[in-house]
């Protein structure tokens, strides 16, 4: 496609009556002075105070801004121990013992935008541009599958060559392709900001969980950082998920790049971000929150320069304060972390890492990790069986469940019984039996038999003598060749 039809395709991308109906009075839901503000009134919180504070987190309350701007400005390392215990009291009393697993797969990353920290902004000459054939999608999701994965989360640049009718294609046949008994049961979907119109179709194809970042929520550094394309105009960005949800894709994902401004003002973003579409949604908020840092990429100088990175010691509390911020919703670990910090910081809350990864386009099929072919550089180069088995260690299921989304129960379904801690008692026994196919079909020798004797302590551990005996009955099932079984 020429330079004049990518024009004429930007020109027509944003529709600003959808943008604007969300507003109130003009204004987005980001207010810089007043979270500047906070943060400021909230400088020295005493102990009682985040004593409270932790106390209503573990009543799984959303907190409010000022709330959470205390915690932010804690300096009390007792009490910063105090909220990494919380934190993971949190995440067993909603989700149990039992962590998220699936792969990026990049698809395209032919872009129009200018992100100065992104290794596949348009300028940079250095990125070797490529968008896959269906014929390469198949092979990359047949890499996947062969792994053992079942869910992925499908990334692509913003350009009219991976417009809504590609990403639907694309769908497709991540859910049509099959290697014996594997397959791929959810496909998320992490791509530019679109109409209602188009993610309408997305609905219908069956995306999962749709994710827009902002990035940063701050204005002043985000047009700094976006300086040209379609993702240049913040509010187009900001409303992405109020549109979505509006199209009926009920499970949206938030997050920011820590590195691009002050982490407690983004940590404080994400909140508001949580709040507005409560607001609008009947109380659903996002499903699940993102918080990945920034990483070196290939020709992209901004990153060393940049003033904000923050240190692991920081990274930990800034995830601690998300899930005590939102103690009801799902948290990402990305790989963008190495395996250390990803060991340490998974036990403040979180529910979700990927494993297993590359993000070269077409990486998984040439097992190829070409960094000119990536949008940035992975810092846990670990395999999904290693991965699994530093899991099994620390006392964690790994689940590739799907059922709760093919049942249903997503958008406020899953908001209610997440805001009641009621998720593990439907998820946990899915995720004991997608565990035993993994273990059965893909696992090495050692992780099988770590994995085994923490599906025995699961199987106790079950409150409940007929979803125990029902589970009993799907794992022989499941050893004699039953697949995809679950309640």
């Amino acid at each position: 496609m020429g330079k004049v039809s990518v024009k004429e395709w930007m020109d027509n991308v944003i529709k600003p009556e959808q943008v604007e109906k969300y507003k109130e009075n003009g204004k987005d839901f980001i207010d810089d002075g007043y979270i500047h503000e906070l943060l400021l009134q909230k400088k020295q919180p005493d102990k009682q105070e985040i004593r409270e504070i932790i106390a209503k987190s573990l009543e799984l309350n959303r907190l409010e801004p000022e709330e959470t701007a205390a915690l932010l400005n804690c300096t009390d390392e007792e009490l910063w121990h105090e909220m990494y215990e919380a934190g993971l009291k949190i995440k067993q009393k909603v989700y149990g013992r039992r962590i998220v697993t699936f792969a990026p797969l990049y698809i395209s990353n032919y872009c129009v935008n200018s992100c100065v920290y992104c290794g596949f902004r348009g300028e940079n000459e250095k990125s070797v541009r490529h968008r896959l054939t269906m014929d390469e999608l198949r092979e990359e999701i047949k890499a996947l599958v062969k792994k053992g994965h079942k869910r992925l989360i499908m990334v692509y640049g913003e350009h009219p060559t991976s417009d809504v009718n590609y990403i639907a294609d694309t769908l497709r046949v991540a859910y049509e392709t099959k290697v014996g008994s594997g397959e791929i049961r959810r496909s998320n979907v992490n791509a530019a900001p679109m109409s209602v119109e188009d993610l309408k179709i997305l609905k219908e194809v069956g995306i999962g969980t749709f994710q827009v970042f902002q990035e940063t929520y701050h204005h002043e550094t985000y047009k700094k950082l976006h300086p040209r394309g379609i993702k240049a105009d913040y509010g187009w960005r900001l409303y992405s998920l109020h549109r979505a949800m509006e199209a009926g894709v009920d499970d949206v994902g938030i997050g920011a790049l820590f590195g691009l401004y002050d982490w407690k003002f983004d940590v404080m973003g994400l909140l508001f971000h949580t709040i507005d579409l409560e607001k609008h949604f009947g109380g659903v908020g996002p499903h699940t929150i993102s918080f990945p840092r920034l990483e070196p990429a290939v020709n992209t100088p901004f990153v060393e320069k940049s003033s904000y990175k923050i240190d692991d010691k920081t990274f930990k509390k800034l995830v601690t304060v998300i899930r005590l911020s939102v103690p009801y919703t799902g948290m990402i670990l990305t790989a963008r972390e190495n395996a250390q910090v990803r060991n340490e910081v998974v036990s403040v809350g979180c529910t979700q890492i990927d494993a297993g990864s590359n993000i070269a386009i077409g990486g998984y099929s040439k097992d190829d990790p070409d960094h000119n072919r990536q949008q940035f550089i992975l810092g846990d180069n670990r395999s999904l069986d290693e991965a699994i088995r530093d899991l099994a260690k620390m006392g964690y299921i790994t689940s590739f469940c799907t059922a709760g989304y093919r049942c249903g129960r997503t958008g406020d379904y899953f908001m209610d019984i997440a805001k009641k801690g009621k998720v593990h008692h439907l998820c946990m026994p899915n995720a004991v039996l997608t565990f035993k196919e993994y273990l059965l079909d893909y696992a090495s020798d050692e992780t099988r038999e770590i994995g085994e004797k923490l599906i025995e302590q699961e199987i106790a551990a079950l409150p409940n003598d007929l979803v125990r005996e029902k589970v009993l009955e799907f794992l022989e099932r499941i050893e004699a060749g039953e697949r995809d079984l679950y309640l």
